[in-house]
């Protein structure tokens, strides 16, 4: 069984996360984008701290695809070195994998 991941990453607004995350789901890369705005972060850049006001996006898709989620996400994102991290996933209700499976497949 291919097991399910999450890939976590962050935009600067929900406009641009919205196109992004829909974009990423109607190719079936994941089944599910979950888009969390109100994030403020805090953050090392070029020798200086900064604040940021931004938003969560998390995919739930396959870890066979995750490699072209993450191509996704930095074709189109505006920032220089986005925040991309593949999450493995310990366990999964059943049918819900079988969703995932079965929504991203071609």
């Amino acid at each position: 069984m291919e097991r399910a991941v999450l890939v976590y990453t962050t935009y600067p607004s929900i406009v641009e996360a919205e196109r992004a995350g829909r974009a990423i789901v109607e190719k079936r890369l994941a089944a599910c984008v979950n888009i969390l705005p109100g994030m403020v972060s805090h953050y090392w850049w070029q020798g200086a701290i900064e604040r940021a006001e931004e938003v969560v996006m998390i995919f739930k898709t396959r870890a066979s695809l995750a490699e072209n989620v993450r191509a996704a996400v930095k074709e189109t994102h505006s920032y220089d070195t986005p925040a991309i991290m593949v999450v493995p996933v310990e366990q999964v209700d059943a049918d819900y994998h079988a969703w995932i499976v079965a929504e991203t497949s071609k």
